[in-house]
């Protein structure tokens, strides 16, 4: 792995949560990620996967995490099959623990997608290669990858002087993640959000040993004002999120109506340089059939958990974010790979 950062201890490890990587292996993901990206803009990117075969299983729908790791593996010579549920077994026929020994004898590596944090560790448990969780209702620590690239590359902070608020859905997957990774590496983390969607005592707890070992602020709060003032990024998702049945979105807008991030939510910061985050696919206008369909039965045409101008705005860097998918997922690929 010429010109690579050196990340053996990485070698053959699963990424199903954000705590199984110290904050300086995180970092130096990172790196490579920053590496990794600057090469491919060169036209000097090295093929380090080359013979390397993965499998990708998407029991939710898919748009960044299938890119980027299919773009990735073909940047660094390996192959990629996905897999959903319409074309494998995986908990229909066949239990997970049998499905990745199957795929462990044919595959370097198997990512999945889905739904229950029990069933892409249950993949690890009875899997001898490498797995990654693309997203479950618990965590999604590729995206927190993308996240914090993107914050590095527009901020001039180091991460320990790094603040970001985080407003909306806070015991979802991005909730937990934004807080427990931010206490990985050290930031001012200020999670907003009304106090019945708040992460659980679990992933607070959590949150609170890593912070204690990096030196992490942690605020959890209902108070917009609270969170806000002096926040470096801000960062929101969707109300409903996938899974979730439709009759949840009116009780949903009606709590977090107060958190939607809109030009007033970061005039709130008090900083002109604030940016804008959000892991997409985000209702910031009603040209989506759900979008439309929310905006009519909410009167938010202009966007629900962002507001349109917000979204387009100099402020907004989620198609950075978006692109980084790609470069932190490969840079994970070759640490743990190649």
């Amino acid at each position: 792995m010429s010109g690579v950062p050196s990340l053996s201890a990485l070698r053959g490890r699963d990424f199903l949560k954000e705590t199984d990587f110290t904050r300086e292996e995180m970092l130096s993901l990172l790196d490579l990620a920053a590496q990794l990206k600057s090469e491919r803009a060169a036209g000097l990117e090295e093929q380090r996967l080359r013979g390397k075969a993965i499998a990708l299983i998407f029991e939710k729908a898919s748009t960044r995490t299938r890119s980027a790791f299919e773009v990735a593996a073909f940047h660094q010579g390996a192959h990629a099959s996905s897999l959903d549920p319409s074309s494998s077994h995986i908990g229909r026929k066949e239990s997970a623990a049998d499905t990745a020994r199957v795929l462990e004898r044919m595959y370097d590596a198997i990512e999945y997608r889905g739904y229950a944090q029990s069933t892409v560790e249950e993949l690890a448990a009875h899997s001898s290669v490498p797995v990654y969780n693309g997203l479950t209702d618990e965590w999604h620590p590729t995206q927190m990858l993308a996240d914090f690239l993107t914050m590095r590359e527009h901020s001039d902070k180091p991460f320990s002087e790094m603040s970001f608020a985080y407003l909306g859905d806070a015991r979802s997957n991005m909730g937990n993640s934004m807080l427990v990774m931010g206490a990985i590496m050290g930031c001012d983390v200020r999670i907003c959000a009304p106090s019945e969607l708040w992460p659980t005592e679990e992933v607070q707890q959590i949150a609170g040993e890593r912070a204690a070992q990096s030196g992490a602020r942690l605020v959890i709060t209902e108070d917009p004002r609270e969170a806000l003032p002096g926040a470096d990024f801000v960062e929101t998702d969707v109300w409903v999120s996938l899974g979730e049945p439709a009759e949840v979105w009116a009780e949903r807008v009606s709590l977090l109506r107060p958190y939607r991030v809109d030009s007033t939510t970061l005039e709130l910061t008090g900083n002109p340089r604030v940016r804008f985050l959000h892991c997409l696919p985000a209702f910031h206008d009603g040209r989506t059939e759900v979008g439309q369909r929310i905006a009519e039965e909410t009167g938010l045409a202009d966007g629900l958990e962002v507001s349109d101008e917000v979204f387009e705005s100099g402020a907004s860097v989620v198609f950075d974010e978006a692109e980084n998918r790609l470069h932190t997922i490969k840079a994970l690929l070759v640490a743990t790979l190649a």
